[in-house]
């Protein structure tokens, strides 16, 4: 038997774009999967959550769950976004602790690195300085989950991992104009370019700005990759080390969706970081694995997604 089979797992957000990724390659090696929905256990609530873990009696919980987007959505909901995060995070940790379960994987972000720090960010440059002020809201909240699990080792004995991500993509995303990253936002403006037969796709800024994409079905694989063998307190960089100029990313989306119009680039929008990579050594190392899925193939398949389900992925929110 291998190491899943027969487990009792809890993925909370597990019907979410990341989450039921991780659920289908859990059941896949034979785990019991339990998804806890709002209508039934909010996680917002303490007693919601312990209840949720005493009835499913998991072994381990990877907590996917959170409230978060791109420029829009931290525009308007700044507020809301530091506060359910903090208080769902904090919550689910304790009601963790206070079920017994033995093991926590806290699913963080790369917006928790130091606004200013440019380059490739290994594990150690985490506390380096603050946040980028457009993402502290969010970034912060996820920091909180490998402090909270760091105290909670020392005084419980908590075990509880925490997994930095880089920027994803793929299937189930959400396209939905107000709450989509740049990979999604992208798909859809050259999908829809491409059907309605435009002369023209505005992209924002000046191209220059390199970031990191990781496919979202290998990032699943990480997560429970780690969830089996990564033990440590310290956080573990998620990503492909493989910095990509958004010039770049433009031009294969564009090739691939079959566009033929021209581009417009809108130079009064906001570049952000110039360079902004993760350093993956320690993933390999611990986890003894690479993302397999390189970039221009992660693209065709969620394009092709994209195509297929551009109603439900459009209204997705």
């Amino acid at each position: 038997m291998g190491f899943w089979t027969g487990k009792s797992v809890v993925v909370t957000g597990g019907s979410g774009f990341l989450g039921s990724h991780v659920v289908e390659i859990l059941e896949s090696e034979g785990a019991r999967v339990f998804v806890p929905h709002k209508r039934d256990f909010n996680l917002m609530k303490l007693e919601d959550g312990l209840k949720c873990f005493l009835e499913a009696q998991p072994e381990i919980v990877i907590h996917g769950a959170a409230f978060y987007g791109g420029i829009w959505i931290n525009q308007v909901y700044p507020g809301r976004i530091f506060y359910e995060n903090l208080v769902m995070g904090a919550n689910v940790i304790e009601a963790c602790r206070l079920a017994g379960v033995k093991k926590f994987v806290g699913v963080g972000t790369a917006c928790s690195y130091p606004g200013y720090l440019e380059g490739t960010l290994s594990e150690d440059r985490l506390w380096d300085g603050p946040l980028h002020e457009t993402v502290r809201n969010y970034g912060l909240t996820k920091k909180m989950m490998q402090v909270q699990c760091w105290a909670y080792g020392r005084q419980y004995g908590f075990k509880g991992i925490h997994l930095i991500m880089t920027n994803l993509y793929g299937p189930r995303d959400s396209y939905n104009e107000q709450r989509s990253h740049v990979v999604a936002a992208l798909v859809r403006k050259f999908v829809e370019a491409t059907l309605d037969n435009k002369p023209e796709v505005e992209v924002w800024g000046t191209g220059k700005p390199i970031r990191e994409f990781l496919y979202v079905e290998d990032c699943a694989q990480a997560i429970v990759r780690a969830a089996e063998s990564y033990d440590d307190v310290e956080p573990l960089n998620i990503g492909t080390g493989l910095g990509t100029s958004i010039r770049e990313l433009v031009d294969l989306t564009n090739e691939i969706s079959g566009f033929k119009g021209n581009l417009r680039w809108n130079s009064d929008k906001p570049d952000g970081q110039m360079v902004k990579i993760l350093d993956v050594a320690k993933m390999k190392k611990s986890l003894g694995w690479t993302p397999p899925t390189d970039l221009r193939t992660g693209l065709t398949k969620t394009i092709g997604w994209y195509r297929e389900h551009k109603l439900e992925a459009d209204a997705r929110f």
